[in-house]
C-alpha cells in the first residue's frame, strides 16, 4: 500500500528525535542505496497524485512527518514533501 510506504519513509526520516529536518534528510541520503532512494520518489509522486485531497495529504504527512513543525518551514506540508521529492531526483542523477 503506497500510503503505508510513505507513512514509513517519513516516520523513520524524519521523527521527533531528529536533530533538524535537514541534517536527517542529509542523513538519509549519504545512508539510503539508491534502489530505495528511487523506490521513495515512485511512492511518494503516487501520494501526491492520490485521489486524496489536499487537506488530507497535508494532514497524513504532519501525522508521519511529526519531528517537522512545518508552520515554521512557511510550507505546506505537501509542497515541502514535494521538495524532498525533487531533491531525491537530483541526488539520484549525480
Amino acid at each position: 500500500m503506497q500510503n503505508e510506504d510513505v507513512f514509513e519513509f517519513l516516520g523513520g526520516t524524519f521523527h521527533q528525535d531528529i536533530e533538524s529536518p535537514e541534517h536527517a534528510f542529509e542523513e538519509f541520503l549519504r545512508e539510503t542505496n539508491r534502489v530505495y532512494l528511487n523506490d521513495a520518489v515512485l511512492f511518494v509522486n503516487e501520494f501526491i497524485n492520490s485521489a486524496l485531497t489536499k487537506e488530507e495529504k497535508n494532514s497524513f504527512i504532519e501525522e508521519s512527518a511529526d519531528g517537522i513543525y512545518f508552520p515554521a518551514l512557511g510550507l505546506e506540508p505537501i509542497d515541502w514533501l514535494q521538495g524532498i521529492t525533487l531533491q531525491i531526483e537530483t541526488e539520484l542523477s549525480n
